[in-house]
């Protein structure tokens, strides 16, 4: 039971980005077919489907840090020891947790100090502060992506990398190695 309970937390953002991605789209393809079919628009749909992208990127953001998938250049360390280009990385990675960090703290205190409590979505008449709520949960998940990445990397030795780029690498060595065949 705890492996899998684990398993879903290191999952967390995938489940909640398929699940916002189906609602949206959903909630747009029912928009679509109410104004063609019945020449009725629900005020709200829009509205919510808006805000579930919003939070669908923002969720997407985190994944991505999990992966190690975030643009980063790199060019230039080709030329550097692994030793080089790690510092430089854990660096790079230190002044993005400090940025997070702060972006937690600033979006906390806007959120719950200084938003008026009577800010309401136009059309769903929520408070617009449960709309707000994905800046601080998503800086927090990012951070700790962002520490779980260097530990795999840093201490397991463990490159998590862009799965995209893990694919390539894959199909080059694949090629390679059918090219050396055909040599023979």
């Amino acid at each position: 039971m705890g492996s899998r309970l684990l398993k879903f937390f290191d999952n967390i953002e995938s489940y909640i980005c398929r699940s916002l991605l189906i609602f949206f789209v959903v909630l747009l393809f029912a928009q679509i077919l109410s104004r063609e079919l019945f020449d009725y628009s629900f005020s709200w749909s829009e509205e919510l489907a808006t805000y579930s992208f919003v939070w669908f990127v923002f969720f997407g953001a985190s994944y991505a840090a999990k992966l190690g998938a975030h643009n980063r250049v790199t060019f230039q360390f080709k030329a550097l020891p692994q030793k080089a280009v790690n510092a430089i990385e854990g660096f790079a990675d230190l002044f993005w947790l400090a940025f997070n960090v702060y972006f937690i703290w600033l979006s906390y205190d806007f959120i719950f100090y200084k938003m008026n409590a009577f800010w309401k979505s136009q059309t769903l008449g929520v408070p617009m502060k449960y709309f707000y709520l994905i800046f601080p949960i998503a800086f927090t998940l990012m951070s700790i992506r962002i520490i779980q990445v260097n530990y795999y990397k840093l201490v397991k030795g463990i490159d998590v990398r862009d799965p995209e780029k893990a694919e390539v690498d894959k199909m080059l060595e694949e090629g390679l190695a059918d090219d050396a065949g055909a040599d023979r």
